[in-house]
C-alpha cells in the first residue's frame, strides 16, 4: 500500500510493511481502564483495535525534494532475529519492497535514510542479509544516526550480550551501517538550521 500527499515540488510517499493488530492493548496502554476502552469501542474497533489487539502501521516515509530523496525509517525488515515479538521474528515478507516499488522507488534511489530512532521497528531495511552478511540496503544513501543515541546503544553493547542489545537490532541493521561508512552521526543539541550533514 502506498500513498502519495504533494506539498508543492516535494512529494511524501507512505510505504507501509505491516498493518495488523500486533500488541496486546494492556501491554500497550497499561493504564487503559476496561471502562474506558467500552467507551470508545464504537470508533476504535475495528479499525484500531481487533482481537483485543491495537492495529499498528509499520512504515516508511520517502520525501522527495527536487534535489534529495530521503527515507524516513526503514521499518522491521526481514530475516531479522526478533524473538522477544514473534510477528517480527525471522519475517519474510515482500510486502514492503513490492510497496516501494509501486510508489516508483528503488534501494538505489535513496540519498538519505534518517532514522528518528534505533529500535528494531525502524532500522531494519537499513540493511538486507547478503551473502550470509548484513550490508546496507540502500547502496547510495547516507544514513543519519543521532549521535547521543547510538553512543547510548553501543556503551549497551559493551555490558551486555550483542543479541540482548536494542532486541538485536544495533548489531543487525546499525552496526553493518557504520562499518560500510555510510552513516553520519548528527549531534542533535548542535546541529543549526541549513547546516550541511
Amino acid at each position: 500500500m502506498t500513498t502519495q500527499i504533494g506539498l508543492g515540488d516535494i512529494t511524501i510517499h507512505r510505504i507501509v510493511e505491516q498493518e495488523a493488530p500486533l500488541f496486546g492493548v494492556s501491554d500497550f496502554f497499561p493504564s487503559l481502564t476496561k471502562e474506558m476502552l467500552d467507551e470508545n469501542r464504537s470508533w476504535l474497533e475495528p479499525r484500531f483495535f481487533t482481537e483485543g489487539k491495537v492495529v499498528l502501521c509499520v512504515q516508511s516515509y520517502i520525501v522527495r525534494t527536487p534535489h534529495h530523496t530521503i527515507m524516513v525509517d526503514s521499518c522491521v525488515g526481514n530475516y531479522k532475529p526478533r524473538p522477544t515479538r514473534p510477528f517480527w521474528h525471522m519475517m519474510k515478507s515482500e510486502q514492503y519492497e513490492r510497496n516501494l516499488a509501486a510508489a516508483g522507488f528503488g534501494v538505489s534511489n535513496i540519498d538519505y535514510v534518517m532514522c528518528t530512532h534505533l529500535h528494531g521497528d525502524h532500522v531494519g531495511w537499513n540493511t538486507r542479509l547478503e551473502n550470509g552478511r548484513w550490508v546496507p540496503t540502500f547502496p547510495n544513501a547516507k544514513y543519519l544516526f543521532s549521535k547521543r543515541e547510538y553512543a547510548h546503544w553501543e556503551n549497551e553493547r559493551k555490558t551486555q550480550d550483542a543479541a540482548a542489545v536494542n532486541g538485536g537490532s544495533f548489531d543487525d541493521s546499525v552496526l553493518p551501517v557504520v562499518e560500510a561508512g555510510k552513516a553520519v552521526m548528527i549531534d542533535s543539541r548542535r546541529q543549526k538550521p541549513g547546516g550541511s550533514f
